[in-house]
């Protein structure tokens, strides 16, 4: 198999969390360690043959089979450059590089254009959009982002996006009265401590995860709420120790647990105070993620 082959098959990570259902708390399951960075992937002008077997591939298909994959791959050759803005699909084309039916196709495109990534016209046919267009907030994009040419600002931008939400949610979910999902608060915080102790970091970071989309559901705003796939992409690609959150330990696992206190009794301020004491940057990446401006 070419490199070029090879770096189309393994671009595609996965983002399922893996998490536990209720009831299902204590039963995280264990993954490999996350795929290190990858790396661009060209445009398909003259790939080997071999570029086009999807069929053959198991990364990135996220449960969803040819559909899925298509639409990773296309996904993260727009997002890194490879495919630019103005430039022309073929759907014919695309079937036969990458050797899947026109349905297919023509399905992948569906989602690619409801991201904002492509455009389908009469008489104009199917194009690449500027990235003006595309929809920032969508989990796939984000990914794609953070682990594309992108990386470093999407990680600082998503860092800052937190620093507006958190504490926001924080603040709101206080007295809330959602006895059942406080529970499971108090739940993750448990999870991450024993998790802290086994040295289990994949398992902290999963509980992390669902901690802080919790959080933002207990809120009680609906809108708020519809940023939390936002929130779990962050903690999915943070990629380095850029918030508290991202390096487990007893002060991180300390501060969730002051959340949740202050939340039990009400208390607003302390909750948004506890969020902002953790997600403050450390000081060697404070150029990266600056910490809000005092007014």
């Amino acid at each position: 198999m070419s490199t070029l082959a090879h770096t189309m098959m393994t671009a595609a990570r996965s983002t399922d969390s893996g998490l536990a259902g209720p009831g299902g708390l204590d039963r995280y399951p264990y993954s490999e360690a996350p795929a290190p960075d990858r790396v661009a992937s060209p445009a398909w002008e003259g790939a080997d043959p071999e570029l086009g077997r999807v069929g053959r591939r198991t990364a990135g298909s996220r449960g969803r089979g040819l559909h899925g994959q298509l639409v990773q791959q296309l996904g993260q050759m727009i997002v890194s450059g490879d495919l630019g803005a103005d430039r022309p699909l073929v759907p014919e084309e695309i079937g036969q590089r990458f050797e899947v039916s026109r349905t297919v196709v023509r399905e992948s495109l569906r989602v690619l254009e409801a991201k904002g990534l492509v455009s389908a016209r009469p008489n104009v046919g199917t194009r690449v959009r500027p990235v003006s267009d595309w929809n920032l907030l969508d989990p796939d994009i984000i990914e794609w982002r953070a682990f594309g040419p992108q990386r470093d600002d999407q990680r600082r931008e998503l860092s800052e996006l937190r620093w507006t939400i958190e504490p926001l949610a924080a603040r709101l979910a206080a007295g809330h009265g959602r006895e059942e999902i406080q529970q499971r608060l108090s739940e993750m915080v448990e999870i991450m401590g024993h998790a802290l102790g086994q040295g289990d970091a994949l398992t902290f970071s999963r509980a992390d995860a669902e901690f802080h989309s919790l959080l933002i559901q207990i809120a009680g705003n609906r809108m708020l709420e519809h940023l939390s796939g936002i929130v779990s992409a962050a903690l999915q690609v943070s990629g380095g120790p850029v918030t508290g959150c991202d390096r487990p330990n007893e002060a991180s696992l300390a501060q969730h647990a002051r959340i949740v206190d202050a939340i039990a009794s009400g208390d607003g301020t302390a909750a948004e105070g506890a969020m902002r004491q953790l997600l403050t940057v450390h000081p060697e990446v404070e150029r990266v993620v600056p910490a809000p401006r005092e007014h």
